[in-house]
């Protein structure tokens, strides 16, 4: 049931997910931050059952930081942190795979627009898209944004781009979502523009 969307401007990616920790018939919690930074200038939007959500999250994160370490703050490239992910996925298959589906945005100087946005599949698929979604919401959202998006987009109007598709879903999704988190990628790096309820508050 989770959602995940994801739309690159003229420099940077906006990324945005819904916050409810749900399973079954039962909410657990309706603040939880589904958006994971893995560098400075890099997040992923992560949808799946919560175990695997936070574990694929956090070892992709500790992964691309061990190889900043040990080679002296090298920081790969949004490419190169999507096909490690890519990797990571597809290698689980035949093993324990992770039931996640991302979107993984980041922002790179020698990018020609700054932001470069990937979309990524628990059977590990990948393709680098101008905007996406993952879930339900797919079915209502996709459309509005192949309408809307276009090549000069800033990030005033990603952003309400973004916000169109959440209150979409919220007029025609069976499911209420009440709340969700928007961040925003560009070079001042990774931060959260607005949520629907604070992430820290546990």
């Amino acid at each position: 049931m989770d959602t995940v969307f994801g739309v690159s401007y003229n420099g940077g990616v906006v990324l945005a997910t819904d916050q409810v920790n749900a399973r079954s018939i039962l909410m657990y919690q309706q603040n939880l931050d589904k958006i994971a930074e893995l560098s400075s200038h890099s997040a992923m939007g992560v949808s799946g059952p919560n175990c695997d959500l936070v574990n694929f999250s956090e070892y992709i994160s500790k992964n691309l930081a061990l190889y900043e370490l040990s080679n002296d703050g090298l920081r790969l490239s949004t490419h190169a942190q999507a096909n490690f992910c890519r990797g990571e996925l597809a290698k689980a298959l035949r093993k324990g795979p992770f039931q996640v589906n991302i979107i993984l945005g980041g922002y790179d100087d020698k990018t020609p627009t700054g932001g470069s946005l990937y979309v990524m599949d628990y059977l590990g698929s990948c393709t680098k898209a101008k905007y996406g979604a993952q879930g339900y919401a797919s079915n209502f959202c996709l459309s509005i944004m192949d309408r809307d998006w276009d090549e000069n987009l800033n990030e005033e109007a990603a952003v309400a781009l973004v916000e169109k598709c959440m209150k979409e879903l919220q007029m025609r999704f069976l499911i209420n979502q009440s709340n969700f988190i928007i961040k925003v990628i560009d070079k001042e790096g990774v931060r959260t523009l607005k949520f629907g309820a604070d992430p820290t508050d546990n």
